[in-house]
């Protein structure tokens, strides 16, 4: 099949990998831009695998919350300069205050009533979007909740009070003093934006994502030419190392690198004065896995050639 210079442009930002490296890739693999990416990191070449925090879609993320209990809701638009606006920005503030009367669902959100109005949520949307003269979607929302804590939220890149371009909720259960758990539950809302985990444990990781990359280290490893024993120990320290770059409790705390958030939970626990125990997370970028037409690629493309 014939590879555009479009596709070439998306690999190239996805793996990092040079321009003729990605064209073969994308070659070899019939265009599969996924499957490219997996080739070219199982030969060593793309520096990672950058698909998930991928940004390609404007309007904000916006966080409410009454203390047991927030929501995270993405609402998207066209340009960043309606995002920026006014009555965009009460609208996403508005959604994601109705949130908390429902069970954080977006098909209960969007029938529920918006604040201050006779209407629905999804009709209020659909009027916006005549006022505005631009396509706006509720595209997602999340919740937590816990009966004896706290739900923790952080929004970065914020642009107004509750909204912003990465949002994060982290519910600590507990029955010490609130004021230092949600302290704490602060702290690990900013580690979370800044490495944005697969998941709270080792256990709950995606079989799918264990696999893969247990299928690709496994192909490194067997080019290195080592007896079979020595490959499986090779892919056993990769997977542990996985883990450790992916696993919540693992990781390394931004607040302190010596010590994993697992170890910072420990230390917690003196200033809040009860065991505690990080219940769950949740973390919305701006646009993750939306993917630009690649009509939007071959015009860049064409204007980087042009200018």
């Amino acid at each position: 099949m014939s590879i555009t210079a479009a596709q070439v442009k998306e690999l190239r930002e996805l793996s990092g990998a040079g321009m003729m490296d990605c064209k073969t890739a994308l070659a070899e693999t019939n265009g599969d831009m996924e499957a490219a990416v997996d080739w070219l990191r199982k030969k060593g070449i793309a520096k990672a695998d950058k698909k998930a925090g991928r940004t390609a879609a404007e309007g904000l993320v916006g966080v409410a919350s009454n203390g047991k209990k927030a929501v995270l809701v993405e609402v998207n638009s066209e340009t960043d300069f309606v995002a920026r606006n006014d009555a965009f920005q009460d609208i996403v503030r508005n959604i994601a205050k109705a949130a908390l009367d429902t069970d954080g669902t977006l098909e209960k959100i969007s029938v529920s009533s918006y604040p201050g109005s006779d209407k629905t949520v999804a009709e209020t949307l659909k009027d916006a979007i005549g006022k505005i003269g631009e396509n706006m979607t509720f595209r997602r929302s999340a919740e937590l909740s816990v009966d004896n804590g706290v739900i923790a939220t952080y929004i970065h890149n914020g642009i107004g009070d509750g909204l912003g371009k990465i949002g994060v909720l982290v519910a600590i259960e507990t029955n010490g003093d609130k004021d230092a758990a949600e302290h704490f539950g602060r702290q690990v809302a900013m580690h979370v934006a800044a490495t944005n985990p697969l998941a709270l444990t080792a256990e709950e990781v995606d079989p799918a994502a264990v696999e893969r990359e247990k299928a690709i280290y496994s192909e490194q490893a067997h080019q290195s030419g080592k007896p079979a024993n020595i490959v499986e120990k090779m892919v056993e320290g990769r997977m542990r190392k996985f883990y450790e770059e992916v696993v919540l409790l693992s990781q390394a705390f931004v607040i302190n690198p010596d010590e994993t958030v697992s170890e910072a939970l420990k230390n917690a626990e003196k200033e809040i004065g009860a065991p505690a125990k990080i219940k769950g997370f949740v973390r919305f970028a701006l646009g993750e896995g939306i993917e630009k037409a690649e009509s939007d690629f071959a015009a860049e493309v064409a204007a980087a050639v042009k200018g």
